[in-house]
């Protein structure tokens, strides 16, 4: 009988693909799982296999034309009565996947994980290999440039292959790991189709390997067939276009002498002889990478000018250890830093500029109406500056509890991506680590940002002369000197003095 090849998903969002090459001609005869055709996507080079063994009748498309997904590519004869070993393709005559079997593998596809993001460092896997999980159950945690984001499983069903492993990068919209489900799930039966041009130029295909796609180039059906055999793809070389793994090559691979392991583990108690002056080198990922290109930019971008002060906090602080406990009781962790922000959005409330940002060109200023702060988090990812929204609305105590939110959040590497956007105005902490001034980077596209110094007990003159200890804080400012003067940020930061060094001010301007 003759089968219509229907061209499945082959990414999301993905309607259509061009055909690049035909790899086989009408009337070839061709097996199970062998190349038939390369097609393009907007996103990747992608090589479509055969699903049965038969001669292939008609291509419905000329090299260069654009076929549609969910349509069929090409037609095949085959044998009466030839079924599918391993459910693989969406076709719409459901009597060719009759003879589904009482399990069902399917690749979970890294979805979209955030705007921009195209992939992302394998964490940690929280199962293993074999194990029985259950729907929405956590899988893995990935790191992006942007934030830790926890995949969890689509369905039920038992972890049949890691794709990964930890430390690799994986790619979004690509397979990271594989599951058995029972028959009992929709029929989503989904081919697999490795991406082989992650950067859709067919000239680099050549230097895309097994290695560098974090797997071995091969089909479902071959898979399964190594795990039959107990078989680390990775291990054996593939024959096929781009190191394509067949059958045959796996038979080849087993067929090959191994190493005689009593002389490995002779070999493997030889002490290594390590150069004093050995190096390590290793790659700049996730959020790290994220904070240096941000400060790259913002440093070539914004002419910095920095302003340094010291404020007396010796009555703020004598107001919180008096309000402390009774705070703590309800729950709340009152610790400085909400009166530092609240008294930050009072003073922008008189000096608006500070809250603003500039275009690229420079010419114009957008000032926002919720004063969004800021607070650098020195996490175990790396440098995070999640936002308390709309500071303006909230009184001490919410910002106290949204500082302890964020603050959990961010020491763990999990804050969710809402918290890190719409930021207008920074401040970073370095007194909690030790230091007394800093020169701030500014995190564009903001205009301003204070560095926080520690708390020192410091001789001062009182009204009457004479020598007392008070509580002083360094503080650090740096601006952009494109929208922001010296006097300005001046001026700006003695209000906000003014409301830390007399607390009694600061809540009567609260609205």
């Amino acid at each position: 009988m003759t089968q219509d090849f229907i061209l499945p998903d082959i990414g999301e969002g993905i309607v259509e693909c061009e055909v690049v090459e035909w790899l086989v001609a009408e009337g070839d005869t061709v097996s199970e799982d062998q190349p038939i055709c390369d097609v393009m996507t907007d996103k990747a080079l992608v090589q479509i296999p055969a699903v049965y063994s038969g001669v292939i009748a008609k291509l419905y498309y000329q090299k260069g034309e654009i076929a549609k997904v969910h349509a069929p590519l090409f037609a095949m004869s085959v044998a009466d009565g030839s079924q599918v070993n391993e459910p693989e393709i969406n076709l719409p005559d459901t009597s060719a996947v009759t003879a589904v079997q009482s399990d069902i593998l399917e690749d979970f596809i890294l979805p979209d994980i955030g705007e921009g993001i195209v992939e992302c460092e394998i964490v940690d896997w929280l199962v293993t290999e074999g194990q029985q999980i259950e729907e929405d159950q956590a899988v893995c945690d990935v790191m992006t440039d942007k934030a830790l984001v926890q995949i969890p499983a689509k369905y039920s069903g038992i972890v049949e292959k890691l794709y990964y492993q930890k430390g690799e990068i994986a790619k979004v919209h690509s397979p990271i790991f594989q599951m058995r489900l029972s028959q009992s799930k929709p029929s989503e039966i989904v081919t697999e189709i490795t991406p082989v041009v992650v950067a859709g130029n067919p000239n680099t295909m050549a230097q895309v390997t097994k290695a560098a796609q974090g797997k071995a180039l091969a089909s479902p059906a071959v898979r399964r067939r190594a795990r039959e055999l107990d078989v680390d793809l990775s291990e054996v070389p593939g024959t096929g276009k781009n190191g394509r793994v067949f059958k045959e090559d796996i038979e080849r691979y087993l067929s090959l002498p191994k190493p005689d392991q009593s002389v490995l583990s002779v070999e493997t108690k030889v002490p290594a002889v390590v150069s004093s002056n050995a190096t390590r080198v290793e790659p700049i990922r996730g959020i790290k990478a994220a904070m240096a290109k941000q400060m790259m930019a913002s440093v070539t971008t914004i002419p910095h000018f920095t302003f340094s002060d010291e404020i007396d906090l010796t009555q703020i602080i004598d107001l919180r250890l008096q309000l402390k406990q009774q705070y703590q009781d309800q729950g709340v962790k009152l610790t400085m830093m909400p009166f530092f922000v609240k008294a930050l959005s009072l003073a922008i409330t008189e000096f608006p500029v500070l809250n603003s940002q500039v275009n690229d060109e420079c010419t114009e200023l957008t000032y926002f109406t919720d004063h969004n702060i800021g607070m650098a988090v020195d996490s175990k990812i790396g440098l995070l500056v999640p936002n308390i929204k709309q500071c303006q609305q909230k009184s001490i105590i919410d910002i106290a509890q949204e500082i302890s939110r964020l603050t959990d959040s961010a020491r763990e590497g999990r804050v969710a991506p809402d918290d890190l956007k719409g930021g207008t105005i920074s401040i970073s902490n370095i007194g909690a680590i030790g230091g007394t001034t800093a020169t701030p980077i500014i995190n564009k596209p903001e205009v301003a940002i204070v560095a926080l110094g520690k708390v020192q007990h410091l001789p001062r003159f009182d009204v009457n002369g004479s020598v007392v200890s008070r509580a002083i804080m360094q503080v650090s400012w740096s601006g952009d000197h494109r929208v922001i003067d010296g006097g300005t940020i001046a001026r700006f930061n003695n209000l906000w003095k003014e409301y830390l060094e007399n607390p009694a001010k600061m809540l009567m301007a609260m609205r």
